[in-house]
């Protein structure tokens, strides 16, 4: 219903309470001091104010990621946008609904390189689902329903809505959208029935088959669909690094996240299976390795995805269906189990047989008795004390992959990183998100020192907003997977990896209000983490585990191997 004239910056704030918003991460800066001014006029929702626009989409990203719903942050014009971009991109890799409010300089003044101007749309473009600059106040209210919209429907993403200074000072009469209809834009939800037929067919004909998910899963909330056909055939089931939480890790039927740093039975099934069903996942370069050494093995594909365009991209499928992963598999379980044909049990067990054989390589066991604490080691642990209930997050680097590796995740959305851009310096702001989102649950955030000093400074957002997150740094002292590829494939040459002149993080943490420990003993990190946990539940600790300098992920696939091509030791 229209109303009384209403600013813009007014309408910016009603838009957002009528999408539900619950958080608005951001930094104030003069194009959206109008917008901050309508902000603190009200309770509906709260702002988060983070101390570095990076942090505030990057936190809006993870609030998205850990809830289902469109993340949204707030950032003025020129640095403020740039330093943005960063978190915008990242989001934009892995398909993460959100919202990025940008302020711009006034209308007149775009193009006159005015103070604090950037081109804001065009330097957003490459790395956003879509994005708008507003310059009429009665366009507003319908834009900002567009970009939620676009945002989490489809393949999401982030959308960018610029908005000039003397748009939120303009007025109009409010109007917001009930809903909306883009001529330009339906994206597919309903799979082609033919071809899900066809997908029944050949899941059943699989003497070798194989289940491969990905983030698309987590994101188009299927993992119970994914759950009920796994056990419904039978068949075994691996996750990418975004997929994990997609199909419970300690079921007997999951093989282990696959692709580079995959584990040995998870690759080699995905190598040697005749009939592979691809679910919300993209077959890229970290997943398959070369796609030339992929081919080699003769299989039939099947590939689900509501993103045509991710479909035969890298590999090519015989069994293309576009639409919303949930609703395809519920169509092929029902038909499954409409039907009287079942899996050939004798090929099925001997292909299973196959697989035995290959998880006997025990391709993640280290060193336990080393007398350094290994960062492997840190992780099992910290998954004993969370009984694998926590929410995770984690920076980019080996500290990662063993996050990904040694926490056997049972649920979605419990797992938080960067997959598609990998960006070192989320995993701060990444909890942040997460811990607003769950106040009252368990919150661990799995970084490296290199990553964690790229956004340290929310450990004063943490200190304002009360946020107990738990920091579980795998201190190495070195760029710890560019140390590791120095090894491998650089002579050892260690141009730069190495991390001197690094803080007392304890007392860092200290001085930002917080509890810091330092632990550099086996035995001390149990102790360490559940007093973290326990003692200091409702405080932020950071935990600095002093680690093997080097320790390396196993296993590994070097960049341009195929799947079967793995360095074990």
């Amino acid at each position: 219903m229209a109303d009384t004239e209403t600013t813009g910056a007014e309408i910016v704030v009603r838009c957002l309470q009528a999408e539900g918003v619950e958080y608005v991460f951001g930094y104030p800066g003069g194009a959206v001091l109008n917008i901050y001014d309508e902000i603190y006029k009200q309770k509906r929702f709260k702002h988060v104010l983070v101390r570095h626009e990076q942090a505030a989409v990057h936190a809006a990203d993870a609030y998205a990621r850990s809830t289902g719903r469109v993340g949204v942050a707030l950032v003025t014009s020129g640095p403020g946008a740039t330093n943005a971009v960063t978190g915008i991109a990242t989001a934009y890799m892995d398909s993460i609904p959100l919202v990025v409010l940008t302020g711009q300089v006034p209308t007149a003044a775009i193009g006159m390189d005015a103070f604090q101007e950037v081109d804001t749309v065009g330097i957003s473009r490459p790395c956003v689902k879509h994005n708008f600059l507003v310059k009429d106040v009665r366009e507003l209210a319908t834009t900002i329903k567009k970009a939620f919209y676009i945002a989490a429907t489809g393949r999401p993403g982030p959308v960018v809505v610029d908005i000039p200074k003397d748009v939120t000072q303009h007025t109009c009469a409010f109007e917001y959208p009930a809903d909306i209809r883009m001529r330009s834009y339906n994206p597919t939800f309903k799979g082609h029935a033919g071809q899900i037929k066809r997908a029944v067919q050949m899941l059943l004909e699989a003497k070798r088959p194989m289940i491969y998910t990905g983030g698309g899963v987590i994101l188009g909330d299927a993992a119970e669909q994914v759950i009920e056909l796994t056990r419904l055939l039978g068949y075994p089931v691996t996750n990418t690094l975004m997929g994990l939480g997609g199909y419970p890790a300690p079921d007997p039927l999951f093989l282990g996240m696959l692709g580079m740093h995959g584990t040995f039975e998870a690759n080699m099934a995905m190598q040697h299976c005749d009939v592979l069903l691809a679910v919300g996942a993209r077959f890229d370069d970290r997943v398959i390795g070369n796609p030339k050494h992929f081919a080699k093995e003769a299989r039939r594909i099947v590939h689900i995805d509501v993103d045509p365009s991710s479909i035969s991209k890298r590999v090519k499928v015989d069994v293309p269906i576009v639409g919303d992963v949930a609703h395809v598999l519920d169509e092929i379980i029902r038909q499954l189990k409409a039907g009287s044909e079942r899996p050939d049990q004798a090929a099925l067990k001997a292909w299973w047989a196959q697989i035995e054989l290959w998880r006997s390589q025990d391709c993640l066991k280290y060193d336990r008795s080393s007398e350094v604490i290994k960062p492997q080691y840190v992780i099992e642990k910290l998954y004993e004390v969370t009984g694998g209930e926590a929410y995770v997050t984690s920076d980019v680097g080996q500290h990662q992959m063993w996050a990904a590796q040694y926490y056997p995740f049972s649920k979605p959305r419990r797992w938080i990183n960067s997959g598609g851009l990998g960006t070192m310096g989320v995993g701060l702001p990444y909890a942040m998100g997460v811990q607003l989102a769950f106040p009252d649950a368990m919150v661990a955030c799995v970084t490296g020192e290199g990553s964690i000093q790229m956004n340290i400074q929310e450990l004063s957002t943490c200190q304002q907003e009360n946020l107990p997150i738990k920091i579980i740094l795998l201190n190495n002292r070195y760029l710890g997977m560019v140390r590791q590829w120095q090894e491998f494939f650089y002579e050892e040459r260690y141009a730069e990896s190495y991390v001197d002149a690094l803080p007392d993080f304890a007392k860092l943490a200290e001085a930002y209000g917080h509890v810091g420990m330092t632990i550099e003993k086996p035995q001390d990190v149990e102790p360490a983490l559940r007093d973290a946990f326990g003692k200091y539940r409702d405080r932020l600790v950071f935990l600095n585990f002093v680690t093997d300098p080097r320790e390396n992920v196993y296993p590994m696939i070097p960049a341009g191997k195929g799947l079967s091509e793995m360095i074990l030791v």
